[in-house]
């Protein structure tokens, strides 16, 4: 068993076509995990960690994989991760349970859009994290440009330990800052790793940047401080030491540079994981809430503790659910018992899996500090699992709300059975997914982050369920809120020769920076405080069906003042509709309005197209926030409502001859025009 220092549980993250899969693909092959490399896009079986056949058949990471590999006696637990954004559960998941991240960059268009995502991701659940600039044989390649952009773009502490010996096609290998050596990659896969003496026509320029190096690290340690101010040379161990300290601080971000496609710089990286990400002791203390006395608790990860995990991801194939977990303390054997501390249901851990991808290891027991899977047991995603001597909870992950619904209507019996259970396991998988029905219009609603997330649960309803469904219009997920006070006053009377129905409500509502508020400012008893509870249902029930057009309310706080109760014909039914119908009365009189998504939307285009591509995005209704020219090719950055950008990739390969690109990811909502509301919901 590997000593839990000795442990790195890491993810891989970046912009879509970064290179992240490409640069797994590396990794397992130089760890002794896999003996051929296949690339993304090159033919063959497909990458290892692009293990569905949609994946390899669009060349895009959809699903998270995980896997287990050997460094140099470190154990190394790899989540590669999409880049997408319709996919960003996956990474949000994936960081929730992870001790240290790569951060992969390009090393021409460096900082892009998905990577501010990553970027709030890692700091959202402090990750400590090392920066790979990739594709450094690429025309345009810059990492100046990169290491810049980290600074100004994202706020981030970037501290080059290496130097490039070429760029471009010239690309040949890295000196490293610190041990002051040039590594050449040979071989037809780069498995010769040579270590030389530095260039003799780069030496002067290593040492200009290790002096840099020097400087900057400096500052985090008084010892290196003083040997400097002596004269005296800075220890190889030293250096390590701090730069790792000030990493697992997140006062620094290591960078290192390379070509995976290439097969340059993997195995440098694979050493900067185990010198600079943190172990499971590393990782700041978990924190977890005992559900009995709701105090909270500090997790250390101590395998002699009670065991306590997250369940984070769920899979589902012919052999049953399979569900990923993290442990953060104590250990689980076969056959043990487990409290899922939601549902308050005893769960036996009859099969333990190690996981390579989709390939399987059964093991007998596992320990804190562990990423295994549990074969056949009923939780969701999200879901803690402890022992039954420990009711305790930890924190669940951040669920970003979706923007885009389909309806959606069986072709036949026989698909609508197919349909059934696809969206069953699909749910129950992806938190994001949501499914609810249109019993009017007899369809089933999906939601999702985008086009590309649902349709690629449509294909694969399609494949692994035989169902094929007819599909209506994607409808934006559209939000009602306030923009002023307004006062409710309600009464429920309702006398029918038998018991009655009486509730008196008064309040008032009014904007708030938060999704829902409930005040309760209710004195003396006015309503009695078992009908309190009704009340705030109530008011959810209000702002879940909207008032205007029937969509979510958000941004609003209620403060229930005051009312009435009947000693006979009061009851929880009657001060909850109640509730309702003063929400909607005072609703009608706060100024109500509609707000739209507003989708932040990046296109990397050759310079010729700018124009026209400009110019499509302002008659989408769209806001230019800017544009920059990197090397053959301009990136423009634009704000634009997501009910405009349906369709929008078939307009820019015609605007550019199939030539740009483009990402788009929610950046928050907006107000909806007058003009617009009309024609958007017609």
């Amino acid at each position: 068993m590997i000593p839990l220092r000795r442990i790195r549980n890491i993810g891989i993250s970046a912009h879509i076509d970064s290179g992240k899969t490409t640069l797994s693909e590396r990794i397992l092959f130089y760890t002794g995990k896999i003996h051929k490399i296949e690339e993304v896009r090159g033919g063959g079986d497909g990458p290892k960690m692009d293990y569905m056949d949609l994946e390899e058949e669009k060349g895009i990471t959809i699903t998270s994989a995980t896997t287990t590999c050997l460094w140099k006696d470190h154990q190394i637990n790899l989540i590669d991760t999409p880049g997408h954004v319709d996919f960003t559960i996956e990474v949000e998941r994936a960081l929730r349970v992870l001790d240290g991240g790569i951060m992969v960059l390009c090393a021409v268009s460096g900082v892009q859009s998905q990577s501010f995502t990553v970027d709030r991701q890692m700091k959202r659940y402090r990750v400590p994290r090392i920066a790979f600039i990739n594709k450094m044989d690429r025309v345009g390649a810059n990492p100046i440009n990169v290491i810049n952009a980290l600074k100004d773009k994202l706020n981030l502490n970037p501290l080059p330990l290496q130097y490039p010996i070429g760029v471009e096609d010239r690309f040949e290998g890295i000196i490293d800052l610190i041990e002051m050596k040039a590594y050449y990659f040979e071989g037809k896969n780069g498995e010769i790793w040579r270590q030389k003496p530095i260039p003799q026509n780069l030496q002067e320029q290593a040492g200009i940047e290790r002096e840099k190096l020097l400087d900057r690290v400096s500052l985090f340690s008084d010892e290196i401080m003083a040997q400097m101010l002596a004269e005296k040379p800075v220890s190889e161990q030293l250096l390590w030491e701090v730069i790792r300290r000030a990493t697992l601080e997140l006062t620094i971000v290591p960078v290192l540079m390379g070509s995976a496609y290439k097969n340059k710089g993997v195995q440098n990286l694979l050493d900067a994981v185990n010198r600079y990400l943190p172990s499971p002791l590393d990782r700041e203390v978990v924190t977890a809430t005992n559900i009995d006395t709701e105090q909270e608790v500090k997790i250390e990860a101590n395998p002699g503790a009670s065991f306590l995990g997250l369940a984070f991801k769920l899979t589902d194939d012919a052999f049953g659910q399979l569900t990923y977990v993290r442990i953060y303390a104590g250990r689980l054997e076969k056959g043990d018992k487990l409290l899922n501390t939601r549902t308050q249901k005893t769960l036996r851990a009859s099969r333990l899996i190690r996981l390579h991808a989709d390939e399987r290891q059964e093991i007998a027991f596992a320990e804190a500090g562990d990423i295994i899977a549990l074969m056949g047991i009923d939780c969701a995603s999200g879901d803690t699992l402890c022992s039954l001597d420990a009711n305790l909870s930890l924190e669940g992950i951040f669920l970003p709300e979706p923007v885009i619904t389909l309806a959606i209507t069986p072709k036949s019996q026989e698909d609508a059975a197919g349909m059934s259970k696809a969206l069953n396991r699909f749910a129950k998988e992806d938190p994001t997914l949501r499914v609810s029905s249109d019993r009017e219009a007899n369809e089933i609603l999906i939601s999702g982050m985008g086009e590309l997330h649902l349709e690629i649960y449509l294909e694969r309803m399609k494949r692994e369920y035989n169902a094929e469904v007819y599909v209506g219009k994607p409808a934006v997920a559209y939000r009602e809120t306030i923009t002023q006070a307004a006062s409710f006053d309600f009464t429920l009377k309702k006398q029918t020769g038998g018991p009655g129905q009486y509730a008196h409500v008064t309040g008032r509502i009014e904007p708030s920076e938060e999704v829902f508020v409930f005040k309760n400012r209710v004195v003396g008893g006015a309503i009695p405080k078992p009908f309190i509870s009704a009340c705030e249902k109530g008011f959810q029930d209000a702002i879940a069906t909207g008032v205007i057009q029937g969509y979510p309310i958000v941004n609003v706080k209620v403060t229930l003042e005051g009312g009435s109760a009947h000693p006979i014909d009061s009851s929880d039914r009657a001060f909850r509709f109640a509730a309702k119908q003063g929400f909607e009365q005072a609703f009608q009189k706060a100024k109500p309005i509609m707000l739209e998504p507003i989708m932040s939307v990046e296109v990397e285009t050759p310079t010729e197209f700018v124009g026209r591509i400009q110019g499509n995005l302002l008659s989408r209704r769209g806001m230019l926030l800017g544009s920059e020219v990197v090397s053959d090719y301009t990136a423009i950055r634009a704000e634009v409502p997501l009910v405009e950008m349906f369709g929008y990739s078939t307009d820019l390969r015609s605007q550019s001859q199939g030539m740009a690109t483009f990402s788009m990811e929610i950046s928050g909502y907006q107000p909806m025009p007058k003009s617009e509301i009309a024609r958007s919901l017609a």
